[in-house]
């Protein structure tokens, strides 16, 4: 199969040749020629799929949370407490979006606000215990799920990925 023996599915990535190796002209046939451009055609049909799984994941947490509010919690996960501006560093948001996505998340009862320690003036953001453990189960819930779409792939190919995202990701900032 060359490079221009793709073409695209409905979610905008390539699927590989129909029957006896005939390509159907599709909408991202012309994208197949450049290879930079069939990347950039692949990662946007890559958001597209992820932003679905963080709405399902947000739903997951709590049925009226905003999806938006998914990455902050993911944050909020890997520290007891978190100071704002570290959040706002992490997911490079204006102060007042940042306030309205803890308000929103603090109403839900899944953060609060709790003083900190070196200053006191300033409050942290924390998770609260109970949305911690549901975002361990579905974390750990989602983690099995990665396994099972990647059984068929050797680790090889799963590493290297792995370093390309990164590769990518590096060069994007």
């Amino acid at each position: 199969m060359t490079d221009t023996d793709i073409r695209a599915d409905e979610d905008g990535g390539s699927v590989p040749p129909g029957p006896g190796g005939a390509v159907e002209p599709g909408p991202g046939a012309e994208v197949a020629a450049d290879p930079v451009v069939a990347l950039e055609h692949e990662m946007i049909a890559v958001v597209r799929r992820f932003r679905r799984l963080i709405a399902e994941r947000a739903r997951a947490v709590h049925p009226k949370l905003d999806p938006v509010c998914y990455p902050m919690l993911l944050m909020l996960r890997r520290a007891d407490a978190v100071a704002m501006s570290d959040l706002l560093a992490e997911l490079a948001i204006e102060k007042s979006t940042l306030t309205r996505r803890i308000d929103s998340a603090a109403r839900l009862g899944l953060v609060e606000r709790i003083p900190d320690p070196d200053d006191a003036r300033a409050r942290l953001v924390a998770l609260d215990p109970d949305c911690r453990r549901k975002l361990d189960e579905i974390l750990g819930d989602e983690t099995e799920l990665w396994r099972q779409r990647l059984s068929g792939w050797e680790t090889a190919d799963i590493r290297e990925l792995t370093v390309l995202l990164h590769r990518l990701g590096e060069s994007m900032d």
